[in-house]
């Protein structure tokens, strides 16, 4: 009989914590009387019985530091395994087998590069005010000359175009998502618009002249709108064709710091700017209003730099001299995963 009622103890207990098919095969195998009703009664018995223990009291210590790790452990939940290594075979090539594959100069430093969304040109831009784009099969043909066909223009030199229209260093550079224009900021606090499909042009076919210093732009998908931070805290918004700018009328939607990072989603429904005043904001691509903000998301770290997964639903922030994190961006919900600490 005792067993019987501690069967029906063990079959309402798993009742209750949702093993139901379990319980119920475990029942019919037993033929437990009265039926078990899901209830967790066994395991206010079992606290019960642990806190009565005899020589409770010398285990303590060592059972509090456990039920405290196990706790801790709960509250993080699952998290990333960055040491776990996956037998998934990769086409990248290991670090020790990349090797430069051409080398090209300014008079200063660079200070900023882009890809154009094919990948088959590069930018850069240099503190001496100067652009070059280059091409990168031409790139990669001068690092094997001997592989090259008689007649085959990518034999060129990779060096394309030489661009010259700033006062003062280039700071960022984006290739337009359609056309072939490249857009350039710099601290010259003007944004600069190239044709480079014609190859005598040297200087920008438009130019928008800002308040600030130029740190960071992003174009839409579609080409039509750039989104420009600058050292002024205040996001603006251009129409690239009427040169019209654009910012949100309220106040506290913006940075109180310069603007360090900014980068459309591809999708454009929304965009994320990050500041040095550590916070991280996400816009509404449609109304420009901000519609959450991470304040000091690090601290109060300086954010360098944003961007988004190809799915639109990730945004990459690394901090400066510091972490890297990732925002997981359900709009419903928001939260921070540390992917590698930099301390």
């Amino acid at each position: 009989m005792d067993y019987q009622v501690s069967y029906v103890e063990y079959f309402s207990q798993l009742f209750y914590d949702g093993h139901q098919t379990l319980a119920v095969q475990l029942s019919n195998m037993i033929q437990t009387d009265p039926p078990c009703p899901p209830s967790d009664r066994l395991l206010h018995l079992m606290l019960i019985g642990s806190a009565h223990e005899p020589d409770r009291s010398k285990k303590d210590n060592s059972a509090n530091l456990s039920s405290f790790t196990s706790s801790f452990d709960n509250t993080l939940g699952p998290g990333l395994d960055l040491e776990f290594e996956t037998e998934a075979q990769t086409q990248a090539p290991e670090p020790a087998q990349y090797e430069t594959a051409y080398v090209t100069s300014h008079k200063g430093n660079c200070r900023a590069g882009a890809f154009s969304a094919d990948g088959q040109l590069i930018a850069t831009g240099s503190v001496d005010a100067s652009i070059k784009i280059l091409d990168v099969d031409r790139m990669l043909a001068k690092s094997a000359p001997e592989e090259i066909a008689p007649g085959d223009q990518t034999g060129g030199h990779p060096v394309i175009r030489t661009l010259y229209d700033h006062l003062e260093e280039v700071t960022c550079l984006e290739f337009h998502p359609r056309e072939p224009i490249l857009v350039s900021g710099s601290r010259d606090f003007s944004v600069k618009l190239f044709d480079f499909s014609k190859a005598s042009v040297k200087k920008a076919f438009r130019t928008i002249t800002d308040a600030d210093q130029i740190r960071c732009l992003s174009f839409h998908p579609t080409g039509d709108f750039l989104i420009v931070g600058t050292n002024h805290p205040i996001v603006r918004l251009y129409d690239v064709n009427t040169a019209q700018c654009f910012v949100c009328s309220i106040p506290n939607h913006q940075h109180t710091a310069g603007i360090t990072s900014i980068k459309y989603s591809p999708d454009a429904k929304t965009y994320v700017s990050a500041g040095k005043d550590g916070s991280i904001k996400l816009w509404d691509g449609v109304s420009n209003r901000c519609v959450n903000t991470f304040a000091k998301a690090h601290d109060g770290y300086e954010v360098c730099s944003v961007t988004f997964t190809r799915n639109g639903k990730v945004v990459i922030l690394a901090v400066t001299l510091y972490k890297i994190y990732t925002c997981k961006l359900p709009m419903e919900a928001y939260c921070f995963i540390s992917l590698f600490n930099f301390e």
